[in-house]
C-alpha cells in the first residue's frame, strides 16, 4: 500500500481497489492531532486506517510532535500502542467518532 502524505492539506491518504481512504490532522501545541479517520466500506477490515494512523504518528515523531487524538479510531490506535507516549485530546468525548 503506499501511503502519500499532503502537508498543505493536513492529510494522509491511500487509494485501494479505486477507493481513497485518509486520516485528517491538524498541528497545534506540539503535537499532531487526528480529527478524522476515513476508510470507505468497500475496502473496509484490512488494516489500512491502522497503517494510516502509524504512517501519521511515525511523521508527528519524526517531526518532534507529541500525537494527540480526537478520532475515536485514533484514540483506540494509541490505547494499543503506548510507545508512541501519546494523548487523547481534549476535544474528543466518549461515543463521538471524531472532532468533524
Amino acid at each position: 500500500m503506499v501511503i502519500i502524505h499532503e502537508p498543505a492539506q493536513g492529510r494522509f491518504y491511500t487509494t485501494v481497489d479505486g477507493y481513497t481512504a485518509h486520516v485528517s490532522y491538524r498541528i497545534e501545541n506540539g503535537g499532531l492531532d487526528i480529527r478524522h479517520t476515513i476508510v470507505p466500506e468497500e475496502i473496509g477490515g484490512r488494516g489500512i486506517a491502522s497503517e494510516l494512523v502509524k504512517a501519521t504518528y511515525d511523521y508527528a515523531i519524526h517531526e518532534g510532535l507529541r500525537p494527540v487524538a480526537t478520532c475515536r479510531f485514533a484514540v483506540i490506535w494509541l490505547s494499543r500502542h503506548p510507545e508512541y507516549k501519546g494523548t487523547v485530546s481534549p476535544d474528543w468525548h466518549p461515543g463521538k467518532d471524531c472532532a468533524l
